[in-house]
């Protein structure tokens, strides 16, 4: 092998070896409505009025609040989720029965031999099965969105990320959903048991969440066996 295609053989290694790495350190997928973020819309640009006190362009309503109500503005959501199903279930069925039959007396017909043969049977069968499932989730936290869209009823798409990175390990906390303006307080907060179609993610990418996920060759066959 000469020196050329050595060379190129190293490069080609190095690329696929960096590609590992990017795809071991890409974002995690989401199902939060895209996109995460939104900037505001442009407004029309008011000119001053030449009055000594009153200016125009700088006029705020006196009672105007800070609440989220336009594309861009930011909202915070504080995520207190806590669910607890259960379920038990229970199953049970029997049955029996049974078979009795005699050959009588036989005149004039073969198969005489057969003259005061029995024939008894029984079957039994059971089924006895008993199910039991639990699940308890607590999700609290805080997270801002950005209005990505206002819908025409008044009510707000809002879709958000937090990115966390400690060490080599990267959080992920993601939300989006549907909020009526009238669920937002006076200091621009909302529950997340108030956000109507919320999803809500915590994923992570790094070292320790990988650890904890099968080698695609091991999700490979056990796809494919059967038993």
């Amino acid at each position: 092998m000469n020196l050329p295609t050595l060379r190129r053989g190293l490069l080609l290694a190095a690329a696929g070896v960096a590609a590992l790495l990017a795809g071991c350190a890409s974002v995690p997928p989401t199902n939060i409505h895209q996109p995460m973020t939104a900037r505001p819309q442009p407004k029309a640009e008011i000119v001053a009025a030449n009055g000594s006190i009153y200016q125009n362009a700088n006029f705020r309503p006196l009672f105007e609040d800070r609440r989220a109500r336009f594309v861009g503005d930011t909202i915070t959501i504080t995520i207190t989720e806590n669910t607890n199903a259960s379920t038990n279930q229970a199953t049970k069925a029997t049955r029996d029965s049974s078979i009795q039959a005699a050959v009588p007396t036989l005149n004039g017909l073969p198969g005489k031999s057969l003259m005061g043969m029995g024939l008894n049977a029984t079957s039994n069968s059971a089924l006895n099965g008993q199910g039991q499932s639990n699940n308890t989730n607590v999700f609290s936290g805080t997270i801002t969105a950005t209005v990505i869209e206002v819908l025409p009823n008044g009510n707000l798409l809002v879709s958000g990320e937090k990115q966390i990175a400690i060490g080599s390990q990267q959080e992920f906390v993601r939300l989006s959903g549907v909020i009526n303006p009238l669920f937002v307080g006076t200091n621009n907060t909302a529950a997340s048991s108030q956000v109507a179609d919320a999803r809500i993610e915590y994923k992570s990418t790094g070292s320790i969440s990988e650890s904890q996920v099968m080698g695609w060759l091991a999700r490979f066959f056990l796809n494919v066996l059967p038993f």
